[in-house]
Protein backbone atom coordinates (compact mmCIF):
# COMPACT_ATOMS: atom_id res chain seq x y z
CA UNK A 1 0.00 0.00 0.00
CA UNK A 2 1.33 3.40 -0.95
CA UNK A 3 1.43 5.93 1.90
CA UNK A 4 1.14 9.66 1.22
CA UNK A 5 1.24 12.87 3.20
CA UNK A 6 -2.14 14.51 3.63
CA UNK A 7 -1.60 17.84 1.91
CA UNK A 8 1.21 19.89 3.40
CA UNK A 9 0.88 18.25 6.81
CA UNK A 10 2.94 15.47 8.37
CA UNK A 11 -0.10 13.20 8.64
CA UNK A 12 0.47 10.08 6.53
CA UNK A 13 -2.44 8.16 5.01
CA UNK A 14 -2.92 5.17 2.74
CA UNK A 15 -3.56 5.97 -0.93
CA UNK A 16 -6.82 4.02 -0.63
CA UNK A 17 -9.06 4.91 2.31
CA UNK A 18 -12.10 3.10 3.64
CA UNK A 19 -15.39 4.99 3.62
CA UNK A 20 -17.43 3.82 6.59
CA UNK A 21 -20.93 5.07 5.75
CA UNK A 22 -22.15 1.50 5.16
CA UNK A 23 -21.48 0.45 8.75
CA UNK A 24 -24.61 0.24 10.87
CA UNK A 25 -26.73 0.78 7.79
CA UNK A 26 -26.12 -1.50 4.81
CA UNK A 27 -24.07 -4.10 6.70
CA UNK A 28 -24.31 -5.49 10.23
CA UNK A 29 -21.78 -5.44 13.06
CA UNK A 30 -20.00 -8.70 12.27
CA UNK A 31 -19.69 -7.96 8.56
CA UNK A 32 -18.37 -4.51 9.42
CA UNK A 33 -15.82 -6.11 11.73
CA UNK A 34 -14.55 -8.37 8.93
CA UNK A 35 -14.33 -5.45 6.48
CA UNK A 36 -12.45 -3.23 8.95
CA UNK A 37 -9.92 -5.84 10.00
CA UNK A 38 -9.28 -7.00 6.43
CA UNK A 39 -8.73 -3.38 5.39
CA UNK A 40 -6.14 -2.90 8.13
CA UNK A 41 -4.43 -6.17 7.17
CA UNK A 42 -4.16 -4.93 3.58
CA UNK A 43 -2.49 -1.69 4.62
CA UNK A 44 -5.43 0.73 4.63
CA UNK A 45 -4.84 3.27 7.38
CA UNK A 46 -7.41 6.00 6.63
CA UNK A 47 -10.89 5.25 7.93
CA UNK A 48 -13.42 7.97 7.14
CA UNK A 49 -16.78 8.31 8.85
CA UNK A 50 -19.12 11.08 10.06
CA UNK A 51 -21.46 11.62 12.97
CA UNK A 52 -24.43 11.77 10.58
CA UNK A 53 -23.76 8.40 8.90
CA UNK A 54 -26.14 5.50 9.49
CA UNK A 55 -29.02 7.25 11.19
CA UNK A 56 -27.09 9.80 13.24
CA UNK A 57 -24.28 8.01 15.03
CA UNK A 58 -24.62 4.45 13.72
CA UNK A 59 -21.38 4.30 11.76
CA UNK A 60 -19.26 5.81 14.54
CA UNK A 61 -20.81 3.40 17.04
CA UNK A 62 -19.95 0.38 14.91
CA UNK A 63 -16.38 1.59 14.38
CA UNK A 64 -16.01 2.09 18.11
CA UNK A 65 -17.13 -1.50 18.67
CA UNK A 66 -14.93 -3.19 16.10
CA UNK A 67 -11.62 -1.29 16.22
CA UNK A 68 -10.51 -2.30 19.71
CA UNK A 69 -6.71 -2.45 20.04
CA UNK A 70 -6.33 -1.70 16.32
CA UNK A 71 -7.40 1.91 16.87
CA UNK A 72 -3.72 2.79 17.25
CA UNK A 73 -2.96 1.40 13.78
CA UNK A 74 -5.22 3.74 11.82
CA UNK A 75 -5.90 7.37 10.99
CA UNK A 76 -9.45 7.92 12.21
CA UNK A 77 -11.36 10.67 10.42
CA UNK A 78 -14.86 11.84 11.23
CA UNK A 79 -17.01 14.90 10.58
CA UNK A 80 -19.38 17.33 12.25
CA UNK A 81 -21.85 20.12 11.26
CA UNK A 82 -24.64 18.27 9.44
CA UNK A 83 -27.95 17.99 11.36
CA UNK A 84 -27.88 15.52 14.24
CA UNK A 85 -31.45 16.31 15.28
CA UNK A 86 -34.68 17.08 13.48
CA UNK A 87 -35.32 20.37 15.24
CA UNK A 88 -32.22 22.22 14.04
CA UNK A 89 -30.60 22.50 17.47
CA UNK A 90 -27.69 20.12 16.86
CA UNK A 91 -25.82 21.20 13.75
CA UNK A 92 -23.42 23.79 12.38
CA UNK A 93 -19.95 24.98 13.35
CA UNK A 94 -20.52 27.25 16.35
CA UNK A 95 -18.31 26.91 19.41
CA UNK A 96 -21.24 25.67 21.47
CA UNK A 97 -22.13 22.93 19.01
CA UNK A 98 -18.62 21.75 18.11
CA UNK A 99 -17.69 21.27 21.78
CA UNK A 100 -20.67 18.97 22.28
CA UNK A 101 -20.37 17.24 18.89
CA UNK A 102 -16.76 16.22 19.42
CA UNK A 103 -17.51 14.70 22.82
CA UNK A 104 -20.38 12.70 21.34
CA UNK A 105 -18.16 11.40 18.53
CA UNK A 106 -15.39 10.46 20.96
CA UNK A 107 -17.87 8.47 23.06
CA UNK A 108 -19.30 6.62 20.09
CA UNK A 109 -15.86 5.90 18.64
CA UNK A 110 -14.54 4.79 22.05
CA UNK A 111 -11.37 6.83 21.64
CA UNK A 112 -9.84 9.85 23.32
CA UNK A 113 -8.69 11.58 20.12
CA UNK A 114 -9.69 12.04 16.49
CA UNK A 115 -6.89 12.15 13.92
CA UNK A 116 -8.77 14.24 11.34
CA UNK A 117 -11.85 16.24 12.35
CA UNK A 118 -13.66 17.59 9.29
CA UNK A 119 -16.35 20.22 8.89
CA UNK A 120 -18.91 18.42 6.76
CA UNK A 121 -20.25 21.55 5.07
CA UNK A 122 -20.26 25.32 5.43
CA UNK A 123 -22.11 27.10 8.20
CA UNK A 124 -23.26 30.48 6.93
CA UNK A 125 -24.50 31.48 10.41
CA UNK A 126 -21.14 31.13 12.17
CA UNK A 127 -18.04 33.25 11.47
CA UNK A 128 -15.11 31.10 10.39
CA UNK A 129 -13.03 32.82 13.10
CA UNK A 130 -15.23 31.25 15.79
CA UNK A 131 -14.99 27.82 14.22
CA UNK A 132 -11.21 27.90 13.79
CA UNK A 133 -10.57 29.17 17.33
CA UNK A 134 -12.73 26.35 18.71
CA UNK A 135 -10.93 23.72 16.64
CA UNK A 136 -7.60 25.16 17.79
CA UNK A 137 -8.67 24.65 21.40
CA UNK A 138 -9.51 21.01 20.64
CA UNK A 139 -6.08 20.51 19.08
CA UNK A 140 -4.39 22.02 22.14
CA UNK A 141 -6.45 19.73 24.37
CA UNK A 142 -5.32 16.70 22.36
CA UNK A 143 -8.84 15.69 21.39
CA UNK A 144 -8.21 16.47 17.72
CA UNK A 145 -4.91 16.13 15.85
CA UNK A 146 -5.68 17.73 12.46
CA UNK A 147 -8.66 19.49 10.87
CA UNK A 148 -10.18 19.42 7.39
CA UNK A 149 -13.20 20.56 5.44
CA UNK A 150 -15.71 18.92 3.13
CA UNK A 151 -18.10 20.31 0.52
CA UNK A 152 -16.67 23.84 0.80
CA UNK A 153 -16.69 26.08 -2.29
CA UNK A 154 -13.28 27.41 -3.32
CA UNK A 155 -13.86 30.86 -1.85
CA UNK A 156 -14.69 29.35 1.54
CA UNK A 157 -11.49 27.31 1.40
CA UNK A 158 -9.52 30.50 0.73
CA UNK A 159 -11.37 32.38 3.47
CA UNK A 160 -10.58 29.65 6.02
CA UNK A 161 -6.91 29.51 5.03
CA UNK A 162 -6.36 33.26 5.20
CA UNK A 163 -8.29 33.55 8.47
CA UNK A 164 -6.17 30.81 10.04
CA UNK A 165 -3.05 32.73 9.06
CA UNK A 166 -4.39 35.95 10.56
CA UNK A 167 -5.33 34.21 13.82
CA UNK A 168 -2.13 32.15 13.87
CA UNK A 169 -4.07 28.93 14.40
CA UNK A 170 -3.94 25.54 12.72
CA UNK A 171 -5.47 25.62 9.21
CA UNK A 172 -7.46 22.95 7.43
CA UNK A 173 -5.07 20.41 5.91
CA UNK A 174 -7.55 18.62 3.66
CA UNK A 175 -10.74 18.90 1.67
CA UNK A 176 -13.10 16.02 0.98
CA UNK A 177 -15.24 16.41 -2.11
CA UNK A 178 -16.89 14.42 -4.87
CA UNK A 179 -14.51 13.70 -7.72
CA UNK A 180 -14.54 11.03 -10.39
CA UNK A 181 -14.15 10.48 -14.11
CA UNK A 182 -17.72 11.69 -14.67
CA UNK A 183 -17.81 14.35 -11.93
CA UNK A 184 -14.94 16.77 -12.60
CA UNK A 185 -16.53 20.10 -11.63
CA UNK A 186 -14.08 20.70 -8.76
CA UNK A 187 -11.33 21.22 -11.34
CA UNK A 188 -12.74 24.66 -12.16
CA UNK A 189 -12.12 26.34 -8.81
CA UNK A 190 -11.79 24.00 -5.85
CA UNK A 191 -8.86 21.91 -7.08
CA UNK A 192 -6.77 25.02 -7.91
CA UNK A 193 -7.53 26.35 -4.41
CA UNK A 194 -6.42 23.04 -2.88
CA UNK A 195 -3.20 23.24 -4.88
CA UNK A 196 -2.59 26.87 -3.89
CA UNK A 197 -2.96 26.14 -0.17
CA UNK A 198 -1.56 22.58 -0.35
CA UNK A 199 -4.65 20.87 0.98
CA UNK A 200 -4.81 17.11 0.55
CA UNK A 201 -7.80 16.09 -1.56
CA UNK A 202 -9.87 13.13 -0.37
CA UNK A 203 -12.25 12.23 -3.23
CA UNK A 204 -15.49 10.50 -2.32
CA UNK A 205 -17.83 8.65 -4.70
CA UNK A 206 -14.83 7.66 -6.87
CA UNK A 207 -17.06 5.24 -8.77
CA UNK A 208 -19.99 7.67 -9.15
CA UNK A 209 -22.12 5.45 -6.87
CA UNK A 210 -21.37 2.43 -9.04
CA UNK A 211 -21.71 3.91 -12.54
CA UNK A 212 -17.96 3.45 -13.12
CA UNK A 213 -17.86 -0.19 -12.03
CA UNK A 214 -19.07 -1.39 -15.41
CA UNK A 215 -21.88 -3.46 -13.92
CA UNK A 216 -24.65 -1.32 -15.40
CA UNK A 217 -25.56 -1.91 -19.02
CA UNK A 218 -27.06 0.79 -21.21
CA UNK A 219 -30.74 0.28 -21.91
CA UNK A 220 -31.22 -2.40 -19.23
CA UNK A 221 -32.66 -2.11 -15.74
CA UNK A 222 -30.24 -1.92 -12.82
CA UNK A 223 -29.79 -5.24 -10.96
CA UNK A 224 -32.21 -5.37 -7.99
CA UNK A 225 -29.50 -5.46 -5.31
CA UNK A 226 -27.68 -2.32 -6.51
CA UNK A 227 -27.83 1.30 -5.36
CA UNK A 228 -29.41 2.50 -8.59
CA UNK A 229 -32.25 0.00 -8.22
CA UNK A 230 -32.86 0.91 -4.57
CA UNK A 231 -32.48 4.68 -4.92
CA UNK A 232 -33.91 5.97 -8.22
CA UNK A 233 -32.88 9.56 -7.42
CA UNK A 234 -29.26 8.42 -7.34
CA UNK A 235 -29.68 6.65 -10.66
CA UNK A 236 -31.25 9.73 -12.24
CA UNK A 237 -28.32 11.87 -11.08
CA UNK A 238 -25.62 9.75 -12.67
CA UNK A 239 -27.26 7.81 -15.49
CA UNK A 240 -27.49 10.43 -18.21
CA UNK A 241 -26.91 9.93 -21.95
CA UNK A 242 -23.74 12.02 -21.67
CA UNK A 243 -22.34 9.92 -18.81
CA UNK A 244 -23.31 6.67 -20.53
CA UNK A 245 -21.36 7.78 -23.61
CA UNK A 246 -18.33 8.47 -21.42
CA UNK A 247 -18.57 5.12 -19.64
CA UNK A 248 -18.76 3.19 -22.91
CA UNK A 249 -15.62 4.91 -24.20
CA UNK A 250 -13.80 4.38 -20.91
CA UNK A 251 -14.73 0.70 -20.89
CA UNK A 252 -13.22 0.30 -24.35
CA UNK A 253 -10.13 2.25 -23.23
CA UNK A 254 -9.55 0.03 -20.19
CA UNK A 255 -10.32 -3.24 -21.98
CA UNK A 256 -7.87 -2.45 -24.78
CA UNK A 257 -5.13 -2.18 -22.14
CA UNK A 258 -6.10 -5.26 -20.14
CA UNK A 259 -7.56 -3.38 -17.17
CA UNK A 260 -10.95 -3.07 -15.49
CA UNK A 261 -13.10 0.00 -15.04
CA UNK A 262 -12.43 -0.16 -11.31
CA UNK A 263 -8.69 0.01 -11.92
CA UNK A 264 -9.12 2.91 -14.32
CA UNK A 265 -11.34 4.92 -11.95
CA UNK A 266 -9.05 4.47 -8.93
CA UNK A 267 -5.72 4.79 -10.71
CA UNK A 268 -6.82 7.95 -12.50
CA UNK A 269 -7.82 9.58 -9.23
CA UNK A 270 -4.60 8.48 -7.53
CA UNK A 271 -2.69 10.22 -10.34
CA UNK A 272 -4.49 13.54 -9.98
CA UNK A 273 -2.94 16.61 -8.32
CA UNK A 274 -3.44 16.93 -4.54
CA UNK A 275 -5.15 13.54 -4.15
CA UNK A 276 -3.86 11.99 -0.95
CA UNK A 277 -6.28 9.09 -0.55
CA UNK A 278 -9.23 7.76 -2.54
CA UNK A 279 -12.18 7.20 -0.19
CA UNK A 280 -14.13 4.08 -1.15
CA UNK A 281 -16.82 2.23 0.76
CA UNK A 282 -17.20 -1.53 0.93
CA UNK A 283 -19.90 -3.93 2.05
CA UNK A 284 -17.82 -7.09 1.57
CA UNK A 285 -14.25 -8.16 2.26
CA UNK A 286 -13.84 -8.89 -1.44
CA UNK A 287 -14.61 -5.27 -2.29
CA UNK A 288 -11.86 -4.05 0.03
CA UNK A 289 -9.39 -6.39 -1.67
CA UNK A 290 -10.45 -5.16 -5.11
CA UNK A 291 -10.15 -1.51 -4.08
CA UNK A 292 -6.64 -1.99 -2.74
CA UNK A 293 -5.47 -3.63 -5.98
CA UNK A 294 -7.21 -1.06 -8.16
CA UNK A 295 -4.63 1.74 -7.86
CA UNK A 296 -1.79 -0.30 -9.30
CA UNK A 297 -2.13 0.97 -12.87
CA UNK A 298 0.54 3.60 -13.57
CA UNK A 299 -1.12 5.71 -16.25
CA UNK A 300 1.21 7.32 -18.78
CA UNK A 301 1.01 10.99 -19.80
CA UNK A 302 -0.42 9.91 -23.14
CA UNK A 303 -3.09 7.80 -21.46
CA UNK A 304 -4.02 10.69 -19.13
CA UNK A 305 -4.41 12.95 -22.17
CA UNK A 306 -6.66 10.41 -23.89
CA UNK A 307 -8.80 10.07 -20.77
CA UNK A 308 -9.15 13.86 -20.65
CA UNK A 309 -10.38 13.87 -24.22
CA UNK A 310 -13.03 11.31 -23.32
CA UNK A 311 -14.24 12.79 -20.05
CA UNK A 312 -13.87 16.57 -20.14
Amino acid sequence: MQIRNLGGSGLRVSAVGLGCNNFGQRIDLETSRKVVHRAIDLGITLFDTADIYAGMGGSETVLGEVLGDRRKDIVLATKYSKPMSTDGTRQGASRRYILSAVEASLRRLKTDYIDLYQQHDCDSLTPIEETLRTLEDLIKQGKVRYIGNSNFPAWRVAEAELTARQLNVNPFISCQDEYSLVMREIEKDLLPAAQQYNLGLLPFFPLASGLLTGKYQRGTAAPPDTRFAKWPALRDRYVTPHNEDIVEKLQAFAKARGHTMLELAFSWLASRPQVSSVIAGATRVEQVEQNVKAIGWQLSAEEMTEIDAITK
